[in-house]
């Protein structure tokens, strides 16, 4: 059975344009999967539960895409099952474009980055918005109790195919929190040069 991906991603265009660059040899591999490549397993899961943001893509009914930067705490994503992830949303600038495109068209794409290990992850799927009313047992699923901002209500995204991208053009980036243990590891160096140029002066 074909790449999930690959049949989503691939239409007729992209393939035409593939086969115009000389890569439909290379990724004819999609094609041959026999994992479809929608449920999640433990390397995505871990990969998302470490992740402190995102971004996502969604369509309007005029056609044009729009991409949200969405961030939290760490695993504000969560991975509610094998091919189901949600998260809380937060009151922001008030616009509500991504809100108001998910009315008329349930298509969105995310964008999962760890900029330190140059690691991608792509998401596509279909989404639903659930109100705080609308079914309290999930809300308390995605809630954030000790999180500074309040929810606003729930996203829920059922997968139709990821893909890992390769570290080509990532430029590593690093969070204060990544960066804590360098700078640990640096004053402890430090200080061993400072006490061994002591004991060679003395």
């Amino acid at each position: 059975m074909p790449h999930a991906f690959a049949n989503i991603a691939f239409t007729p265009a992209v393939r035409a344009e593939q086969a115009r660059m000389g890569s439909s040899a290379r990724l004819g591999a999609f094609d041959r999967m026999s994992d479809r490549n929608f449920r999640l397993g433990e390397q995505e899961s871990a990969f998302i539960a470490a992740r402190d943001s995102f971004y996502e893509a969604t369509v309007s009914e005029s056609g044009w895409p729009y991409v949200q930067f969405r961030g939290g705490p760490a695993g504000f994503l969560k991975v509610l099952d094998a091919q189901t992830l949600g998260y809380a949303r937060f009151r922001g600038n008030m616009q509500y474009v991504s809100t108001g495109n998910l009315r008329t068209q349930d298509r969105v794409s995310l964008i999962l980055m760890d900029y330190a290990k140059r690691q991608r992850l792509k998401i596509m799927g279909r989404a639903r918005l659930v109100e705080l009313d609308e079914d309290p047992a999930l809300i308390a699923r995605l809630d954030l109790p000790d999180y500074r901002a309040r929810m606003d209500r729930g996203l829920i995204i059922t997968v139709e195919a990821f893909d890992w991208n390769c570290p080509q053009h990532i430029t590593p980036r690093f969070t204060e929190t990544e960066i804590q243990p360098l700078r640990a590891e640096l004053v402890r160096l430090q200080n061993e040069v400072a006490q061994l140029r002591a004991q060679a002066a003395g």
